[in-house]
């Protein structure tokens, strides 16, 4: 992203990003949501802002990597409150209907409502910025929820931001 895709946005459409990590943000859905922890989790050089709907901080991994056991369930498994507070801004949101996997594994770590939840405990335990939205009568990555919370979303996760000049 950060060698390849970023260079190519500012060639092709003439624009120049920032290389200041708060002017910088990511932001997803489901997989992508917790991608996006992920982009500014292990580069919180680049990244300080985290956006995501109906993250998927369950225990999603193929193939399996003994370093990180459980998938993205590991975040508010273990790793968040394990680890020093990092420079994150983070906004999610999940709907009470939201996914529900139990599959065949049995190991409890399939749940969006409960992966969600589990991580505004473990962010407000660590003392991190953030915000949780939780949505009811409302589904995985709801189109009316995101069209709802989007704007607000971005006006909480850019406050008291102070541009820097490159």
């Amino acid at each position: 992203m950060q060698q390849e895709v970023l260079p190519l946005v500012e060639k092709n459409y003439n624009v120049k990003l920032t290389d200041d990590p708060d002017g910088r943000a990511t932001m997803g859905g489901s997989s992508g949501g917790s991608c996006a922890l992920i982009m500014a989790w292990y580069h919180p050089e680049w990244y300080h802002r985290v956006l995501t709907y109906s993250g998927t901080y369950v225990n999603q991994q193929w193939p399996y990597n003994s370093e990180t056991p459980h998938g993205a369930w590991g975040f508010h498994e273990t790793l968040i409150s394990n680890s020093p507070v990092k420079p994150l801004r983070i906004w999610m949101e999940v709907g009470d209907r939201d996914n529900f996997n139990p599959n065949a594994m049995r190991d409890r770590m399939h749940d969006w409502v409960v992966a969600n939840e589990n991580m505004a405990k473990v962010l407000a335990a660590k003392g991190y910025h953030y915000q949780f939205v939780f949505a009811r009568n409302t589904g995985h990555t709801d189109r009316a929820v995101k069209q709802q919370t989007l704007p607000e979303a971005l006006e909480w996760l850019w406050q008291d931001y102070k541009p820097v000049a490159n």
